[in-house]
């Protein structure tokens, strides 16, 4: 139920209650950008590693960002309900910060549906590909964090979430 307690305004039933893909069909193209951000909290010796380059799988780093680069891209395979949609641009940072590594997607296109999906995936699969490739060193890593910071475009327009500054989408 929604906020009002009305079934019927669920957007991803059918008429008779069942999980359903929305009719996108009908909506206007417009230009779309999501951004998501998630974190990795690493020990010491994962730390150092990740800085030295010495981790035995290789530059964790520049691995977990081309993770996260075709993680978007599959998204409707891997969300049931998620569209496919063209991706026009799909940028992954991953960056060494004390104590953690710090992962940001953006992902852009021109579509009637948001890319917030495709963002919050690629984020998390960056996120899993550091534990998977430091899973040797550090044992207890944690995965946090992983949100939606802004979207923009389409019918309900922005978001941007509490204490961020909007980027130059």
């Amino acid at each position: 139920m929604n906020r009002s307690g009305s079934p019927t305004d669920l957007t991803h039933l059918d008429a008779d209650g069942r999980a359903s893909m929305v009719d996108v069909g009908e909506k206007p193209i417009t230009a779309r950008v999501a951004v998501a951000e998630g974190f990795v909290r690493i020990g010491p010796d994962l730390e150092a590693a990740i800085a030295e380059g010495s981790v035995a799988k290789g530059p964790v780093l520049d691995i977990a960002r081309i993770a996260g680069i075709l993680a978007a891209k599959r998204t409707d395979e891997l969300i049931p309900l998620c569209h496919t949609l063209p991706l026009d641009g799909i940028d992954v940072d991953a960056h060494l910060e004390s104590g953690r590594v710090r992962v940001e997607a953006t992902v852009r296109t021109r579509g009637r549906t948001g890319v917030e999906m495709e963002a919050l995936v690629a984020v998390g699969m960056a996120c899993l590909t550091i534990v998977d490739m430091g899973k040797a060193i550090d044992r207890g890593m944690v995965v946090e964090g992983i949100r939606v910071l802004e979207k923009h475009g389409g019918r309900s327009g922005s978001h941007v979430a509490d204490g961020r500054r909007p980027s130059a989408s």
